[in-house]
């Protein structure tokens, strides 16, 4: 189908690809579009499918003009990816078509996996916090709990107090909480060593960022962030006039995110782990490396 095709590296991650389609195919494509017209449009003194090529052109023309153009490029894009072994990450952008003597002739630009260079991921260091809840911690707890009761902070945390939260005895109303904050705690552990992971990461890692994908997340992150601050209670007006602080914090985040993205695709690729959605990516090869780590015990993880 393609006549020609040429392919400009304009930096690390974008490309431009140049297609010419010769007229051959052109007007090979118009003539299918026309006859998938002809078989589904009524005309007038002629039986569907038996009006002749003139008369569907005269009243269809220009639908089957733009039909068959948005096939070619959809088609000849494709074959061009193929061809170059282009790994794009969104939908291109198409411009400058041009229908010139009967060929037609298209750019498009995108933005391709980035080149991702990650060295001795394996052994990576993780310092793990024990987990540990004091009595005090239990004890403020409880006091949270009696103000959401009204009760007021000299009543005593007894069984009858015990029972009105659906306890049977104080006792197994501190061991709840116990047991809650040990979750939360070992949540909040767990999370620290995956970050810690994520910092050597980036840090042993060589990869240009592509600009679409930090757009996107971008966009995901704000949204996120206007929902959370609007359930707490701010303002739109508010949310707006600091749309630009908040926006340029986020951006860091946003980066951030889509290096892991790729340093995760690539261990993935490396190491042959293998998902069944994408989604799942980060997940496995997290369990892949906290497997391989180097484990290290630290301090108590107090929560702060």
């Amino acid at each position: 189908m393609i006549k020609k095709s040429e392919v400009k590296k304009l930096d690390a991650c974008k490309r431009q690809v140049s297609i010419e389609i010769g007229k051959e195919a052109v007007d090979e494509k118009l003539q299918m579009v026309l006859e998938d017209i002809n078989k589904k449009s009524k005309v007038d003194g002629f039986r569907p499918g038996k009006a002749p090529r003139y008369v569907i052109e005269n009243k269809h023309g220009e639908l089957a003009k733009e039909e068959a153009i948005k096939d070619l490029i959809s088609d000849s894009y494709q074959e061009v990816l193929n061809k170059e072994s282009l790994k794009p990450i969104d939908l291109p952008e198409i411009f400058d078509i041009e229908l010139k003597e009967g060929s037609l002739f298209y750019k498009a630009s995108l933005e391709v996996k980035p080149e991702v260079g990650i060295r001795d991921y394996r052994h990576l260091k993780i310092v793990r916090k024990p987990v540990k809840v004091a009595e005090e911690e239990i004890q403020k707890a409880i006091e949270y709990l009696k103000t959401n009761q009204g009760l007021d902070k000299a009543a005593p945390a007894d069984d009858i107090f015990a029972k009105s939260l659906g306890f049977p005895l104080v006792k197994d109303l501190e061991e709840s909480i116990r047991k809650q904050l040990e979750m939360s705690k070992e949540q909040m552990a767990r999370a620290d060593m995956e970050n810690q992971l994520i910092e050597q990461l980036i840090k042993r890692a060589d990869l240009a960022v592509p600009e679409s994908a930090v757009k996107k997340q971008l966009e995901h992150l704000w949204y996120d962030t206007q929902h959370r601050l609007t359930m707490q209670g701010m303002k739109k007006e508010d949310i707006e006039s600091k749309a630009e602080e908040f926006k340029k914090e986020l951006k860091g985040m946003a980066e951030r995110d889509i290096k892991v993205f790729f340093i995760f695709d690539k261990i993935a690729q490396l190491e042959n782990i293998k998902v069944d959605k994408p989604e799942m990516a980060f997940k496995k090869v997290m369990e892949f490396l906290m497997k391989e780590a180097d484990w290290q015990e630290g301090g108590i993880a107090n929560g702060h």
